[in-house]
């Protein structure tokens, strides 16, 4: 998996060249596509990934791309999201390990 694709467009279309095929979102404690309708806990996928993305001209354009998978699921995927999770969106267990892979 190469360190940097570019932009936010050409990461998501270079992950998807490399296999992460599924579009994750937040659903409460877990993160869940609705694609194929997988659920995974945070217990349940690894972060193989993670890339930052810094709005030049507006701080509200900051996002992370996460580069997921799931041995036990046999899914690879992406989950995108802008700075700023709270609590109030996903649980505290879902909040650690998605900053834990930030700071590594």
């Amino acid at each position: 998996m190469k360190e940097s694709y570019g932009t936010l467009s050409q990461t998501l279309n270079g992950l998807k060249q490399a296999g992460y095929l599924l579009d994750f979102n937040f659903k409460d404690d877990c993160i869940i596509c609705h694609q194929n309708n997988t659920v995974l806990s945070p217990d349940d996928f690894q972060i193989d990934k993670v890339y930052r993305f810094e709005g030049e001209s507006n701080p509200a354009d900051q996002a992370i791309v996460y580069a997921i998978s799931s041995r036990t699921f046999h899914v690879k995927g992406t989950l995108v999201n802008g700075y700023g999770i709270s609590s109030d969106e996903v649980s505290a267990a879902l909040v650690e390990k998605l900053t834990k892979s930030i700071h590594h």
